[in-house]
């Protein structure tokens, strides 16, 4: 048993839905979150730029003493992980290996979809992950980068969203039979998705990044003995922001968000 925290990171708001499957299927962890929000967006920035913060972030998670960390920001998961389970001795655990091993349990005909960031897209990561499973699949991409702005000012039902996932989504209609979710702020429009693509499968990928925490913590024997995991959560700008916004998110507002200041994050 251990009962040091969980570590969750991503670029901003969008891995609270990570956060809050892993807080669903592990409710005795303590978990740390850290949301960059300062330097959000990640997906239209640079890779060298992207592995830094992602260095960055998993210093200032392992300052409390966390013992797995979640990349839950698919942008940063596609350019850092392979690097960060290199050169950090702890386990690390990506959005991205998780969703694409899902997709292909559910896909009837292999034919997956993939949409997420421009950085994302453009990195080939689910693909890559994809391919090294089988090399019979087929995948058709679309990044959809006004996605992320509706879901975080709130329009999830609005029609102009739906006016956009119908823009963004219509390439792929006929062509899939599932759908990787590749970007973790998609979960909160996927019954509109749904709506649009009623027989196609949608993989949520923080869904499948909870069930990969869990099991990595079974095998590693790191479960906590404690009866209810706390949370803390840190940003590195503008908490109130962050507090209104996570009702989106989670359904209800998080008590607390704890500013990282200068000098204190890494």
């Amino acid at each position: 048993m251990d009962n040091r925290p969980i570590g969750i990171f991503d670029s901003g708001i969008g891995g609270l839905t990570v956060f809050d499957k892993i807080r669903e299927i592990l409710p005795s962890e303590d978990l740390v979150y850290l949301g960059d929000t300062a330097r959000v967006p990640y997906g239209n920035k640079s890779f060298s730029t992207i592995l830094k913060f992602s260095i960055e972030n998993v210093l200032f998670l392992l300052k409390h003493n966390v013992k797995l960390i979640v990349v839950a920001c698919n942008s940063s998961a596609a350019v850092s992980l392979s690097f960060l389970s290199a050169n950090f001795k702890i386990p690390i655990v990506g959005v991205i290996k998780p969703g694409a091993e899902h997709a292909l349990r559910v896909s009837s005909g292999q034919r997956i979809g993939i949409i997420g960031t421009a950085l994302t897209i453009k990195s080939k990561a689910y693909e890559k992950e994809l391919r090294l499973l089988t090399k019979k699949v087929k995948t058709v991409t679309q990044s959809c980068p006004l996605f992320v702005p509706l879901i975080e000012n709130g329009w999830v039902q609005n029609p102009i969203t739906r006016d956009v996932i119908a823009f963004y989504l219509k390439p792929l209609r006929n062509k899939v039979d599932t759908l990787i979710l590749g970007c973790t702020h998609y979960p909160i429009i996927k019954p509109v998705i749904k709506k649009y693509l009623p027989r196609v499968k949608l993989v949520d990928s923080s869904e499948q990044t909870a069930v990969a925490v869990q099991t990595t913590l079974n095998i590693m024997d790191l479960r906590s003995s404690v009866k209810k995991g706390q949370s803390r959560i840190f940003v590195t700008d503008d908490p109130a922001r962050f507090k209104s916004v996570s009702a989106i998110f989670l359904k209800r507002p998080i008590e607390r968000a704890e500013l990282v200041l200068n000098g204190a994050y890494t």
